[in-house]
């Protein structure tokens, strides 16, 4: 369906908050918490999933436990803006499992990567690797020094 005009209502933007939170919750836990049946959780559940709003739940993991110290915002700048260099950029940067998000950007720069590494040699290694053979302009790394909040739950109001 992917009806991407779903309207929502306080019970809908309540039950998108609480599996932003904790998508552990059972069926019947975000019911109660939103003073619904559980058929009736269900079925607006079901209509978000349907609608493309819900896309899975994941459990979220605290870099550092992993040894993941750095976090680096990669800025690129690019000569070319033909579609096949850009899908082969694209692709260059889907290989690299240490990059966790790639936005196309507007303004000085035309691509922002976020990478989370365990430390400056990872981040050389890594970038070695998205240079490689692309011909890019410039590439700079802003490196996190804090990270004051992350993961913020999105709420359609």
């Amino acid at each position: 369906m992917n009806d991407r005009s779903v309207t929502f209502d306080e019970i809908d933007n309540r039950l998108l908050i609480l599996l932003q939170r904790d998508a552990g919750l059972s069926q019947r836990e975000l019911a109660e918490r939103v003073g619904l049946s559980q058929n009736a959780c269900w079925r607006r559940l079901h209509r978000l999933t349907e609608a493309g709003v819900l896309r899975g739940s994941r459990a979220h993991i605290d870099a550092h436990a992993l040894g993941l110290q750095l976090t680096v915002f990669i800025m690129i700048r690019t000569r070319h803006h033909d579609d096949a260099w850009a899908r082969r950029f694209r692709a260059r940067i889907e290989a690299l499992p240490q990059i966790t998000e790639f936005h196309r950007i507007g303004g000085e720069w035309d691509y922002m990567a976020k990478a989370v590494i365990p430390g400056m040699a990872g981040y050389d290694a890594l970038y070695k690797q998205l240079i490689a053979d692309m011909d890019l302009e410039r590439v700079t790394g802003v490196f996190s020094m804090e990270t004051i909040f992350e993961g913020r739950p999105l709420s359609p109001a």
